[in-house]
């Protein structure tokens, strides 16, 4: 059986082998606490499941729902973004449902990336933005992420013929992995970099609801000119403990959107259309919960910074996202440093390499575990693990 090239060029799914690797120690007899995979551990508020439930028995949900989802839908997102940012949004040409913000940034690349094309892509970064630009069979042109520059990518070292030739650019802010916030000055360069070349901006705002010390996270479109050239990723997989429901949006520029569309209608059926009206409730509800969400990932980073230091890591707390990022000790790959924790502790974290080069050096927390047990995979670092 002869399969594609283009999937002899995807490296493994970095999850998938981070649960190989826990599977091999844990048959070894070590209880294993996994601080990789960065799934909330919390219910879905209560209202949105009770929603749920009812709209489920509606028989006319039972068919098939509409590709760029319900007008009902699609009108909750448009609201969520006039009350949350300030942004004007046409539910019927500016939004567009999605099965997950995963599904959707993979296709966004078969809409506008044309064999040879370049994408421009923040690295570290989510694994599906160089896979997403291989299935299109682009070429990711990697944007580094350094300490030094705020973990934002340095727009003017980016090689002119790569900006020549690239269609898309992502950003991703809150940051995953590194857990980064990026301010309007920064995103304006983006939007202006990009007006310039005529590069479609995209923006994953998968943790835009989690920011912390009091600083706010801009939307993409609240930028000058971002309508132009800009659509926004959003999901409430995060902030609504969602992430089996897979519902999600995108948002932004018109053209960008019917061109997505276009991909899904030939490749999706749209999401289940009860799950839609559970997500209604979810953004048109109370927002406490969302509240409660950050204050309690606030707790847990501050739980986890505190334990870093005592075991001698130079770390300062993320302003975004619900993760740590570290670095290693001197003289020790991410790699080498994410096996003799598991061995040693127990404690699974994610290498930062797994995110791409630039990530070689720092290793990942996520705090989407119960406190107890964050708790006690942190005592047990600081117990048996000095660097």
């Amino acid at each position: 059986m002869r399969i594609a090239r283009r999937i002899e060029h995807v490296p493994p799914y970095l999850f998938a082998e981070i649960d190989r690797k826990k599977a091999e120690v844990q048959a070894r007899g070590v209880e294993v606490i996994s601080l990789g995979i960065g799934d909330p551990d919390q219910p879905t508020p209560e209202h949105i499941v009770k929603t749920l439930q009812a709209e489920a028995a509606v028989p006319a949900h039972h068919r098939y729902p509409a590709y760029e989802g319900s007008p009902e839908y699609r009108r909750a997102v448009a609201t969520y973004y006039k009350k949350r940012f300030g942004v004007d949004l046409d539910p019927e040409r500016e939004v567009t449902a999605l099965i997950g913000s995963k599904e959707g940034i993979g296709h966004i690349f078969l809409a506008f990336v044309d064999p040879g094309d370049y994408t421009l892509i923040p690295d570290p970064g989510y694994p599906v933005y160089r896979t997403g630009t291989i299935f299109a069979g682009g070429i990711p042109h990697l944007m580094p992420l350094r300490a030094e520059n705020g973990f934002f990518p340095d727009l003017g070292a980016v090689d002119p013929e790569a900006a020549r030739k690239a269609r898309l650019m992502f950003l991703n802010y809150p940051n995953n992995p590194t857990g980064a916030v990026a301010g309007p000055a920064q995103l304006q360069k983006a939007v202006d970099f990009c007006r310039e070349r005529g590069i479609v901006l995209c923006h994953d705002a998968a943790y835009l609801e989690f920011t912390y010390d009091g600083y706010r996270q801009p939307s993409l479109l609240e930028i000058d000119g971002s309508m132009e050239v800009g659509l926004e990723f959003g999901s409430l997989s995060k902030p609504y403990n969602m992430t089996g429901w897979r519902i999600a949006y995108a948002v932004g520029n018109a053209d960008a959107v019917s061109a997505l569309r276009i991909i899904k209608t030939n490749l999706d059926s749209g999401q289940f259309t009860a799950i839609e009206r559970a997500a209604v409730a979810a953004l048109e509800g109370s927002q406490e919960p969302v509240e409660g969400m950050r204050n309690l990932y606030k707790e847990r980073r501050d739980l986890v910074i505190d334990a870093l230091r005592k075991v001698g890591l130079q770390v300062d707390p993320p302003a975004g996202s619900f993760y740590v990022w570290a670095p290693v000790p001197p003289g020790r790959t991410s790699t080498e440093f994410a096996t003799r924790l598991l061995e040693e502790t127990g404690v699974l974290v994610v290498p930062g390499v797994g995110y791409g080069e630039a990530g070689e050096g720092y290793f990942r927390i996520s705090l989407t575990i119960d406190t107890s047990r964050l708790r006690e995979a942190m005592a047990r670092v600081v117990e048996r693990f000095k660097v």
